[in-house]
């Protein structure tokens, strides 16, 4: 018998369950729809993208992209799309994914949703602005009249009318359009195929262009008339006002989950009080009022995207973490000078507004700007304040801005556009995309079945992991009284749920009798498909803190496989060694302080793999020992900071614990 059973062996409870759930959910109904006749009591994987931007965005439609939502979530549900670059309006390149998606959730920028359809839609007006005009005819320029001077300054421009009036208007029309696509694109039979939901990004950055960027998901069909953007709010505090007033208390049935991302590019701002402005102007130290409401709506944090993952850096904080070195920007924000990338341009015009010595340089990021460092601050606040503000679950997506939700696979890499190379006037010579970029990761929400309310009930209690693009599957669990041997047990889903908790949740105190807990770690490799296989397991970690004394700590731990030798030819990305197609282990916490916050973790490594940028140099013939074979586009093939193996992976949302 499988040691991870997803789906128990009785046969009959998933019958009783699928004919009783309509009425026994274990979480709150609020809309009508056929029930899913896959529903599972104990929960499914479902794999998802919660952050893709379409022609709706500035920054996407200044490169050409066209699909529209609707074409995102045909995407996801497996369908072929064409994308830039265009000739006689025809794409020249045609995408699919190897394997669909559960959910999606389009995240077009609130900011300019207005100002993109007035300046593409002739007859708005504002169409032949010089700005819109410049927007279409030197579209590379956008990220400095769009991004650099309303971002920066708050200011919109003149076609916006009176009180930016005449731009929410068209903004309101465009969230229509994307509501109606959400509801065109989910499905609301009884075969449960695809969930999309309505949701938008707000795009806050502040000081030197820091990232304090949040994806706002949204349960239902019951959303605001309008999506706020950064323009029209101070912080994140007046967000979540917005959301409390327009959502909760004017929509009946309204709820979300506002979902950070990028805090690698956040300049040390993202895990600071919520009450930062444009000014980085903090005005009190955070409070226990102000950490719970973050903890209510920040449910989920993106801990991965095509921009890098937000773990952890062996650069500052984490040297002894061999793995920390995993898809690394080498710059803390995009606001600042030399960064090497579109943001750039967005600060050469920002230059015309204000004088050069203004805008600060990049720097290199330091701990403060990675996860690792906001769940240790929060064990703390728990500590001192008691609320924890950083009480995240973990998640992964893509931010692609061609509109290809999941669009993960290292092979066949087309760039995702946004800050990366852009494809509106060709495809680049060589590389695709910025050497920095990756194709992004996955969502994955433990669900009973594929319908907005039970997935949004994932999200809400963090019952959610992280993948770096592939399709492991990955349960953990906490609790006193596991046995030792659980793993052999052909029950072990049922059991871990009746005397434990899962990933997401808190451990409860332990009884008298009870000093040690246990955790357990199961993951299935991602078997891939015919064409594109999945990769074995290399080995499963356990990271923890905890906030002992005054004092935090950190543990990383192997519990299950280990080195294995596995290695990949960088010549031919042919791999050889052995790994794993599942690990399973109970672990058990000998050095459990109970008077201790302590939060754990899973990361779970694959065996070493070519990434996206080497198999494209492979492919084109690139020896870096021979400059002939170095053409245009590739120079990077052979730069000294080119990472040409990958370790794909998976987080799991952490379990917390805290003393009584």
């Amino acid at each position: 018998m499988n040691a991870f059973t997803l789906i128990p062996a009785a046969l009959t409870v998933i019958l009783l369950a699928a004919a009783t759930h309509a009425q026994e959910r274990p979480y709150q109904t609020t809309e009508e729809r056929e029930p899913c006749a896959d529903y599972n009591p104990l929960k499914r994987p479902h794999f998802g993208d919660f952050h893709v931007h379409t022609a709706w965005s500035f920054d996407a439609n200044s490169q050409d992209t066209r699909n529209k939502p609707i074409d995102a979530y045909n995407f996801a549900k497996g369908q072929p799309m064409g994308i830039q670059p265009y000739k006689d309006d025809q794409p020249l390149r045609t995408i699919q994914l190897d394997r669909p998606l559960d959910f999606t959730a389009v995240t077009d920028h609130a900011e300019f949703l207005g100002e993109m359809r007035m300046c593409n839609t002739p007859g708005q007006k504002g169409y032949w602005h010089p700005v819109c005009m410049q927007h279409r005819w030197l579209p590379q320029w956008s990220f400095g009249t769009f991004a650099a001077y309303t971002m920066i300054s708050k200011k919109r421009w003149g076609f916006c009318g009176d009180n930016f009036e005449d731009c929410y208007a068209a903004a309101r029309d465009t969230w229509k359009d994307i509501q109606a696509d959400a509801e065109a694109a989910y499905d609301r039979s009884s075969a449960c195929r695809f969930t999309s939901f309505n949701a938008y990004e707000w795009t806050a950055s502040v000081g030197r262009g820091q990232n304090l960027h949040h994806n706002v998901v949204f349960r239902n069909d019951q959303v605001p008339d309008q999506p706020i953007g950064w323009v029209q709010t101070g912080s994140q505090v007046q967000l979540w006002d917005y959301l409390d007033q327009k959502c909760v208390a004017d929509k009946p049935g309204c709820d979300a989950v506002v979902i950070p991302h990028n805090s690698n590019l956040s300049g040390g701002l993202m895990f600071e009080t919520a009450r930062l402005t444009t000014d980085i102007v903090p005005s009190e130290p955070v409070t226990a009022e102000e950490a719970s409401r973050r903890a209510r709506w920040n449910t989920l944090f993106e801990v991965m995207q095509h921009k890098g993952s937000s773990e952890c850096d062996s650069r500052t904080a984490w040297s002894a973490d061999e793995f920390c070195d995993f898809e690394k920007m080498g710059y803390d924000s995009f606001g600042g000078k030399n960064t090497g990338n579109a943001a750039d341009g967005a600060m050469d015009w920002l230059t015309l507004f204000v004088d050069e010595d203004m805008i600060p340089e990049t720097k290199p990021p330091e701990a403060n700007n990675f996860l690792r460092y906001g769940l240790a601050k929060g064990l703390q606040q728990q500590a001192e304040l008691g609320a924890n503000g950083f009480k995240f679950g973990l998640i992964s997506s893509t931010d692609t801005h061609i509109a290809a939700p999941g669009l993960t696979m290292e092979k066949n890499h087309p760039g995702h556009g946004g800050a990366g190379m852009g494809a509106g006037d060709g495809v680049p010579k060589g590389l695709p995309d910025e050497l920095e970029y990756g194709p992004g990761g996955l969502a994955v929400l433990w669900a009973e079945e594929n319908s907005r309310d039970s997935l949004f009930a994932a999200m809400q209690r963090r019952e959610a992991y992280a993948t770096s693009g592939t399709r492991p599957v990955l349960r953990f669990f906490a609790g006193w009284d596991f046995e030792e041997n659980l793993c052999d047990a052909p029950d072990m889903v049922e059991q871990a749920y009746a005397t434990g908790v899962p990933m997401g949740a808190d451990l409860p105190a332990p009884g008298e009798q009870q000093t040690a807990p246990r955790f357990i770690v199961s993951a299935l490799a991602d078997n891939g498909t015919a064409e594109y296989p999945g990769n074995e397991l290399q080995r499963a970690q356990i990271i923890k803190g905890w906030y002992e004394d005054g004092e935090l700590k950190e543990a990383v731990l192997d519990v299950a496989g280990g080195p294995n030798g596995a290695s990949v030819d960088i010549n031919t990305c042919e791999q050889s060694g052995s790994g794993h197609q599942q690990l399973c282990t109970v672990w058990t916490d000998n050095d459990f302080n109970p008077n201790a916050e302590a939060f754990y973790y899973t990361r779970i490594l694959e065996n070493p793999s070519c990434r996206w940028s080497q198999q494209i140099c492979i492919a084109a013939g690139v020896r870096c020992d021979d400059p002939n074979t170095v053409t245009e586009g590739l120079e990077g093939c052979c730069a000294a900071d080119h990472k040409k193996v990958i370790q794909e992976r998976a987080w799991s949302s952490p379990i917390w614990y805290t003393p009584e």
